[in-house]
């Protein structure tokens, strides 16, 4: 008997460490992913896309949902994700590329911190439009310096409210910005209805939900914002090949940011090494996943993959960016609070 329980002990030694097994932290989980504006945009396209084929590099294989929480110009879902979110894994977010230049600028919400968030990365930069539409009689960029061209906006943290008023600063454009619109899609309706005759847009959102606005001819694109010109519309200018001094340049400079952090996803701080390891992983490779290239192309979404160390590099940059820049800036977002 005594030997009998010898061999017993001594298999149960040997055997249980090489067939044990940790359970996955994601199994008969479900991810939640917040996107910060509202359904039907470029965020929430690319969002669900991700939703669809992401579990498959998740050990465990977790349910994966998209969650919309517009408001207060994509602050609200930023401060969700920072304070709130549980900090297991279960929540990951596409937040608003525009979100570290808010905080840089002293933008009013923020109870949030860029450089701590855990970024898993980027689908790529993706350049914005300066957008008019049809009947609004502009048809150059220097038009938009020869009287108010009405445009709409969200809250003062977002990229469609930044960049023409960095713009009105920076290049003397005359843009008369009206803000209270929940989301894009919003804003999108009201200058199909003559409500708003501009606005600022992605130019993904553009080629995935309203090619037809240039097909038929409906908008004109006067500047990109970005850092090179977009293969797609490769004779619309530059916003910063506008600028004829180094102060303009600097400040130019500083809000091309959102754009080269493109459709960026992060989880909140605090997530435990591991898990935000096995996200970051997934992240990675689903952004090589054929069947998620495959619904991107279907929706004429550009993948262009920035790790998350790229992502951070340029969030960093952006809330240390120069001095004068950032003033120049801030006294433009006064400027708008002044007239309010």
């Amino acid at each position: 008997m005594l030997r009998c329980m010898l061999v017993a002990a001594s298999a149960i030694v040997v055997v249980s460490p090489a067939t044990a097994q940790a359970p996955a932290p994601f199994k008969d989980k479900t991810v939640t992913i917040v996107t910060s504006t509202g359904a039907g945009g470029s965020y929430d396209v690319t969002a669900r896309a991700l939703a669809r084929h992401m579990p498959r590099h998740i050990p465990g294989q977790p349910n994966m949902v998209v969650v919309n929480m517009p408001g207060g110009g994509n602050v609200l879902a930023t401060n969700h994700m920072f304070n709130i979110a549980p900090k297991d894994g279960t929540a990951i977010a596409s937040l608003h590329n525009a979100m570290p230049l808010h905080q840089a600028l002293n933008g009013k919400g923020v109870r949030f911190d860029s450089v701590r968030f855990n970024w898993l990365g980027s689908m790529g930069p993706d350049n914005s439009g300066v957008v008019v539409w049809k009947t609004s009689g502009i048809r150059t960029f220097e038009d938009l310096k020869s009287r108010e061209v009405v445009l709409g906006g969200t809250g003062a943290g977002s990229g469609i409210v930044i960049f023409p008023l960095i713009m009105n600063k920076a290049l003397g454009t005359r843009f008369k910005i009206v803000m209270g619109y929940r989301s894009s899609e919003e804003i999108n309706i009201a200058m199909e209805r003559g409500e708003v005759e501009a606005r600022t847009l992605g130019l993904t959102s553009i080629f995935s939900q309203n090619a037809e606005w240039l097909k038929d001819g409906k908008i004109e694109v006067l500047a990109q914002i970005g850092a090179k010109r977009d293969a797609r519309l490769p004779n619309v200018p530059l916003l910063s090949e506008f600028a004829t001094t180094e102060g303009q340049r600097q400040v130019l400079a500083l809000i091309t940011s959102p754009t080269a952090l493109g459709r960026p996803f992060v989880a909140p701080p605090g997530v435990e090494p591991e898990r935000l390891a096995i996200l970051r992983k997934a992240f990675e490779a689903v952004l090589k996943d054929e069947g998620f290239m495959a619904d991107a192309r279907s929706r004429n979404i550009d993948i262009d993959p920035m790790s998350a160390e790229e992502v951070a590099k340029i969030v960093h940059e952006t809330i240390n960016a120069p001095k004068a820049a950032v003033d120049m800036a801030v006294a433009a977002i006064e400027a708008l609070d002044a007239r309010k």
